[in-house]
Parts: structure tokens; C-alpha cells; sequence
């Protein structure tokens, strides 16, 4: 598997998408507004499990925080770029 997909199982867990299966979540696609529709809530929820799951350090800055958790790809980058293991 994937990080990408791992990625997808996670935000599909944490904010409880009942209906959406990983598949249904493309890498590229925009996860907030016309995307997958996420609002500022899941990015919170999203965030935090993301911390806990993957180790990492989210920036209290949050115009660069919209740019790693823009897609999935943008979120795996971010994680392999600032993984701490």
C-alpha cells in the first residue's frame, strides 16, 4: 500500500466518511471547497491525526498549512519531506 492510500484510509477514518470509499479520493484532487468538499473543522481533525499517524510538525502558518493539505499528494510530500523517522 501506498502512502497515498494510507493517507486516503486516514482521512476517510478520522472524519468518518461513511460513504466515500479510498478509491473515490483522487491524489490530486482538491480536498477542500469543490474537491472533496472538506471544511476548516476537518482540516483541524485531519491535522491532528495526521500529527499523530505520520509524526509530523504542522507550521502555525496558515497559507503554507493550505498548501500541503491542498490534495493528497500535497499531504504525502509533505510527509516525506518532513517524516521524522
Amino acid at each position: 500500500m501506498t502512502l497515498e492510500n494510507d493517507i486516503k484510509e486516514l482521512i476517510i477514518k478520522s472524519l468518518e466518511l461513511e460513504d466515500i470509499k479510498s478509491s473515490d479520493i483522487k491524489d490530486e484532487e482538491p480536498l477542500f471547497g469543490d474537491g472533496l468538499g472538506l471544511d476548516s473543522i476537518d482540516a483541524l481533525e485531519l491535522g491532528m491525526a495526521l500529527k499523530k499517524q505520520y509524526n509530523i510538525t504542522l507550521s502555525s502558518d496558515k497559507d503554507e498549512n493550505s498548501e500541503y493539505f491542498y490534495s493528497v499528494k500535497t499531504i504525502a510530500d509533505f510527509i516525506r519531506s518532513n517524516s521524522s523517522d
